[in-house]
């Protein structure tokens, strides 16, 4: 989907798999004990073998007689040691073999062993084989490298040959192919994407399923995404937040009037191509808002990433509507301008109890450079009751435009007459009561004035009488 690696969530960091998860899963993923152009019946690896055979001559990294070399030890016969020399080819074998809990060593461990390749290369020679190998079985594509994987997926970058174009091609992990329940959920993924025909939405071509692999043909971006600004340790400025997140929240406003919710919006699927145009990926964890079905299966069920969640989603309810992705885009926005996630914990559900719980850092006293006029609105967005958000994504837009334009925003405003919105409130709700205690202190008042006045009139009586007598 996009030239930038794919970045692990920070709470749900996967596996670290050597050669991505297909590879990873097999059962030939990393024996290479054979002569490259040799045949294994009823197995696939002397395929591997050859394409990663092939990938190391061609790319230099060994020449012929090197890569002959291994075969050789690999098959358990004698010949020189690593590059250092001297050393029996056999005990080298045997070394590395036991090394790796296997009684014959791979020729790709035998390469790093002699120093031929690093680990590093081997690591990218397998990747590279192993697109070549899923190209080999998806008609129409040949895949050219690996954009990014994940715990679901991994994504290549490939060109559509009928078309002569790079696309992007996700494919579900072999390990994932007995389960219904993740290939349903795949297909459902491209059916979402394929309702939808945005600008700033990655685009669906194709899904379908060639060989032993299911496949997710995409729209390819060029660019990078929000996610890797930040690991840069970017903060964006308010104008520039400001316009990303509006082009985003256009994004959302197709989707939701397709009745589709996206459910994980986060700064990993809000993409920016190198000509600064925001592309909103991935809808793998998408539900149509009319699917009661799928709703109450979910019920009681957090689907979502930790740091971007809506309290909603966090509590499973089934009523999920435009708000939740309103609250994950806030958090988003509040991480662009802050530079720091909104809530932090120990573990998924320490982060997840703050988004229920805990009081919200006004984004503009976590970074004094916010301004009052985005912090406002980014409160309003993040609102722990959907009710007081935005309902929708054409209201944000339009106090995101105000704040674009130097004005405050109409909707996310709280000042009016110099009075907090809320305390207004309040003070309306209270007002019965309170003039009915002013009445009642007014009376008290007048009483106490009345007394005084009558204790004052008897005074004067008393002294004009002692005078007259005195005459």
């Amino acid at each position: 989907m996009s030239a930038a690696p794919h970045q692990p969530d920070p709470l749900h960091r996967p596996k670290d798999l050597v050669g991505g998860p297909m590879l990873a899963s097999g059962p030939d993923a990393s024996r290479m004990g054979e002569d490259p152009g040799a045949s294994r019946s009823g197995r696939s690896s002397s395929n591997f073998d050859t394409i990663v055979g092939r990938l190391v001559i061609d790319q230099g990294l060994a020449t012929p007689e090197e890569l002959q070399r291994c075969l050789d030890l690999a098959r358990g016969g004698e010949g020189p040691g690593g590059r250092g020399g001297g050393g029996g080819g056999g005990g080298l074998a045997a070394e590395v073999g036991s090394a790796g809990g296997l009684g014959q060593p791979s020729v790709a461990e035998l390469l790093v062993a002699n120093e031929y390749i690093t680990r590093r290369q081997l690591e990218r020679l397998r990747e590279a084989a192993e697109a070549e190998r899923s190209g080999q079985q998806i008609p129409g594509y040949k895949l050219v490298g690996v954009l990014g994987a994940g715990a679901m997926a991994k994504v290549y970058k490939a060109k559509q040959l009928s078309l002569d174009r790079m696309v992007a091609i996700k494919v579900l992990p072999r390990k994932f192919t007995q389960s219904p329940q993740f290939i349903e959920r795949f297909y459902a993924e491209g059916r979402a994407a394929a309702q939808l025909n945005h600008p700033n939405i990655v685009q669906a071509f194709d899904v379908g399923k060639a060989g032993e692999y299911h496949y997710f043909v995409m729209e390819y971006v060029e660019g990078r995404t929000v996610h890797d600004d930040i690991v840069a340790r970017k903060r964006f400025n308010d104008l520039d937040a400001v316009d990303i997140v509006i082009q985003t929240a256009e994004a959302l406003v197709h989707a939701h009037e397709k009745g589709l919710i996206h459910r994980d919006v986060k700064p990993k699927n809000v993409m920016i191509t190198t000509q600064g145009v925001v592309k909103l990926a991935d809808m793998g964890l998408a539900r149509a808002i009319s699917d009661k079905e799928a709703a109450e299966a979910e019920a009681g069920k957090a689907f979502g990433t930790p740091y971007y969640i809506s309290p909603e989603q966090i509590r499973g309810e089934v009523k999920i509507g435009p708000p939740a992705d309103i609250y994950s885009l806030g958090a988003t926005l509040y991480h662009m301008v802050t530079g720091a996630v909104p809530f932090d914990g120990k573990s998924p559900s320490d982060v997840m109890h703050k988004h229920l719980k805990a009081e919200l850092v006004p984004p503009d006293q976590a970074n004094p450079k916010v301004s009052p006029r985005v912090a406002e609105v980014i409160e309003m967005m993040m609102a722990k009751d959907p009710r007081k958000r935005y309902q929708s994504c054409r209201d944000l837009i339009g106090d995101l435009k105000a704040v674009r334009r130097g004005q405050d925003p109409p909707m996310a405003h709280r000042d009016l007459g110099g009075l907090d919105l809320a305390s207004l409130a309040k003070a309306e709700a209270a007002a019965p009561a309170q003039i009915a205690e002013n009445k009642a202190v007014a009376l008290d008042k007048g009483v106490n004035i009345y007394l005084f006045v009558s204790v004052l009139v008897l005074a004067v009586i008393a002294v004009v009488m002692h005078v007259v007598r005195s005459i």
